[in-house]
């Protein structure tokens, strides 16, 4: 199992999560970040830090974000790792209260 990166990180890129994690599976896209399956070890770190609750175990994914589970498996090929912290966008904060973004994906 493996955990994913879901809709709700679309434009806030918070990387709260980066941070925590021991392998450093996190990449990062134009405005939202991915977890790499082949990286990730379920060590369930990130889940907790993730300030707009985007992140869930593979198995617990919610049925609307399903395809969340394959975007990241994809991007994850070709974005870059992002390995330390960084500040997120200045309008973060107004974009986690958003809910219908998918189709705002930058890829």
């Amino acid at each position: 199992m493996t955990y994913v990166v879901t809709e709700s990180c679309i434009k806030c890129k918070y990387s709260d999560c980066v941070d925590v994690c021991p392998v450093d599976c996190f990449r990062e896209g134009p405005n939202m970040l991915v977890i790499d399956p082949d990286e990730c070890i379920d060590c369930t770190l990130c889940v907790a830090e993730c300030p707009v609750e985007a992140i869930f175990a593979e198995d617990d994914v919610p049925d609307d974000q399903r395809e969340f589970t394959a975007l990241n498996a994809e991007l994850a090929k070709v974005w870059k790792p992002i390995i330390e912290k960084k500040d997120a966008p200045a309008d973060a904060d107004e974009w986690a209260k958003v809910k219908a973004k998918k189709h705002l994906i930058e890829k």
